[in-house]
């Protein structure tokens, strides 16, 4: 006899087990949570997740995701867009916003550089980064918000001799997170407080 008695509820599984820190057992008790559900319940999740694949959008300023083109911090003209944040990830941006500490706009790498994984800069959004200061009217200060590992580090640098001749200034939060911290995991008041105090990239 198969492990699962309906095919249906495998395939259920293992998509659910495809997701990141979810194994088998937790994946087919979600799943079963899913079946005593009432089917419109059901079918509002599923449409939620297939609108990630399909109508998510990602900013064409930013790289930001979006329900738009451009996405609500760029096109926010309260927001001061002398300063961008350059951070890794969406999630990184989620986890700045939340100190409330910053008012500039932000540029997402959509990763780091990170030869062990096959990450190269050409794999980043790094030249659109270039691009933006190129056209930037007023004079720009590009802040460095990457982890403080080596992999992040090695970005800073890169990045830092890309675009030292484009910005006005460039600057790196203030080393209140320890070495090697990801930004998804610091609190919010000591994020907030390496914004606000933010020191001037000098690299080694």
């Amino acid at each position: 006899m198969n492990e699962y008695p309906s095919k249906v509820l495998q395939e259920a599984v293992e998509a659910i087990s495809s997701l990141p820190g979810v194994g088998s057992r937790t994946a087919l008790r979600l799943a079963l949570h899913l079946l005593r559900q009432p089917a419109e319940n059901v079918h509002h999740f599923a449409t939620a997740i297939d609108d990630l694949a399909t109508k998510v959008h990602y900013c064409k300023e930013c790289n930001m995701i979006a329900d738009e083109d451009i996405c609500g911090i760029c096109s926010d003209n309260r927001r001061d867009h002398g300063i961008i944040c350059v951070v890794e990830s969406v999630r990184d941006v989620m986890s700045i916003e939340a100190t409330g500490q910053y008012h500039g706009v932000y540029h997402v790498l959509g990763g780091i550089i990170s030869p062990i994984n096959g990450i190269g800069p050409g794999d980043l959004s790094i030249d659109r980064l270039v691009e933006r200061l190129q056209k930037a009217e007023v004079p720009t200060e590009v802040i460095l918000a990457l982890s403080g590992d080596v992999e992040g580090e090695t970005t800073s640098f890169y990045l830092y001799r890309k675009i030292s001749g484009l910005a006005a200034r460039i600057s790196t939060l203030a080393r209140g997170l320890g070495f090697g911290d990801d930004l998804e995991y610091a609190d919010a008041l000591t994020l907030g407080r390496s914004i606000v105090n933010r020191q001037i990239f000098k690299p080694q």
